[in-house]
């Protein structure tokens, strides 16, 4: 029997190449590219009159003390320069001419008088700026000119509304979370009590009893509780004590303590003024008087108040 050819045969080995061995990995540390100085000195666009502006460090901004402020030697040419600082865009010296309006409203007070209204709108915006710095410098000049010029800012135009805004601005910052603006801006709140008639500003400071935030609310009723401890028994009348005993007994159920205590000094002088009218004494009543005096003070609550605030305001100004 005849053998077929095997057509299957093993081929014949072909060298299996070696997988390259793989070399160990170095990092080369590039250094940073060094900037040409001599083409960036010999660089002909570049500009040599406005190089780039740098931010001012908030900690060299000064605040100045209203006591360590001095007149101007020449205040008719320092009046226009201070003018223009207000309207610059670099808030640097828009902080340098709050403190020259500083200067002017207590040494210069009547040159300053036909810019003011100005000036308080430059204030306004000024509070609004982020900066903390220029923010504290504008709080700073707004008490110093509350101080000089008082009811003449109640005078301003009513169409600017300009110390309105003033006085909301203050009140935002003094509700503030910064410790240091807080403080200046109770500093302005005191010295526009201090220096403006109560009767007058207790109209401004009613608009903010309603405001949203809480916090302004109470700020805004201690300011009205120190005007109404300085306001006598006419100008009391004059705003009308139903009103004002209408605002204690509102505010006694606010959520925050301060305005709670604002509302009990307000409701606590107003019982005074109406004992000292009911009976026309100065100091301490007699005992069987003062039950009378008591007796008319829950009948005036009564019936102007809602049942509750009534007892409300019983209950924190007639003594147990």
């Amino acid at each position: 029997m005849a053998l077929r050819p095997i057509d299957n045969a093993l081929l014949p080995l072909t060298p299996v190449r070696a997988r390259p061995k793989k070399l160990p990995q170095i990092s080369v540390q590039t250094l940073p590219k060094q900037p040409n100085l001599s083409s960036a000195a010999n660089d002909e666009n570049q500009d040599r009159l406005h190089p780039p502006t740098t931010t001012a460090d908030p900690a060299a901004i000064d605040y100045i003390p209203s006591a360590d402020l001095k007149p101007f030697i020449d205040p008719e040419a320092k009046i226009q320069d201070i003018v223009e600082g207000l309207e610059s865009k670099d808030w640097v010296r828009i902080c340098e001419s709050l403190n020259n309006s500083r200067g002017f409203a207590i040494h210069h007070s009547t040159l300053l008088l036909p810019f003011l209204e100005r000036i308080i709108l430059v204030l306004v915006k000024a509070m609004k700026n982020p900066r903390s710095a220029l923010c504290k410098t504008s709080i700073m000049a707004s008490s110093d000119i509350l101080s000089a010029y008082g009811d003449e800012l109640l005078q301003l135009p009513a169409a600017s509304d300009a110390f309105d805004q003033l006085v909301l601005q203050l009140l935002l910052k003094a509700s503030q979370d910064k410790r240091f603006v807080c403080e200046e801006a109770d500093k302005a709140l005191k010295s526009m009590v201090d220096y403006t008639a109560p009767l007058l500003l207790l109209h401004k400071l009613k608009t903010c009893i309603g405001h949203s935030n809480m916090r302004v609310r109470a700020k805004a009723a201690t300011s009205i509780s120190n005007c109404v401890s300085k306001m006598s028994l006419e100008e009391l009348k004059d705003y009308g004590s139903v009103s004002l005993l209408q605002m204690a007994a509102e505010l006694l159920n606010d959520r925050l303590p301060e305005a709670r205590e604002a509302a009990r000094s307000i409701a606590t002088t107003l019982y005074e003024s109406f004992a000292k009218e009911q009976e026309g004494l100065v100091q301490e009543f007699a005992k069987e008087q003062e039950g009378l005096v008591q007796e008319s003070w829950k009948s005036l609550c009564e019936s102007n108040l809602a049942v509750l605030h009534a007892q409300s305001i019983v209950r924190v100004t007639v003594p147990q």
